[in-house]
């Protein structure tokens, strides 16, 4: 009983706070966080549609990432765990992030339907029906 009352109370002075979490060393702009999300978003979708390729081409996503964006793991995890505290604000980079896929969703199928008029009909059924069955 002590340790839930002690857990209780934990969360309750835990949630209180201004800040629970404290500012990163190097603070990521809140756009280029945005960015990292997405990022992370199309190439774990990318790894569980296609795991092999990844792998063929030599890509790690958390590299890829650290690579891409001049940061480390430490810098990557304080960032994530920072923006994460605000839930709020997380949402709503979230939110973001599902709006810019759904974009490029928009984009790949206009460009799947302009080569089906060239023939490539087949292709568009297929991508769509798995894109139908992955929602």
């Amino acid at each position: 009983m002590k340790k839930i009352t002690f857990l209780i109370f934990s969360i309750i002075l835990f949630s209180c706070s201004e800040k629970p979490v404290p500012e990163p060393d190097t603070l990521l702009d809140e756009k280029v966080m945005v960015d990292i999300l997405f990022d992370t978003a199309i190439l774990q979708a990318s790894e569980s549609y296609l795991p092999d390729k990844l792998t063929e081409n030599n890509v790690r996503i958390k590299k890829y990432i650290y690579t891409k964006y001049s940061i480390d793991s430490t810098t990557y995890y304080q960032n994530q765990r920072y923006y994460a505290s605000d839930s709020r604000k997380y949402r709503d980079m979230h939110k973001e992030v599902l709006e810019r896929i759904d974009q490029l969703k928009a984009e790949t199928d206009t460009l799947i339907k302009h080569e089906g008029v060239k023939g490539g009909l087949l292709k568009e059924k297929k991508l769509t029906k798995t894109l139908e069955t992955k929602e």
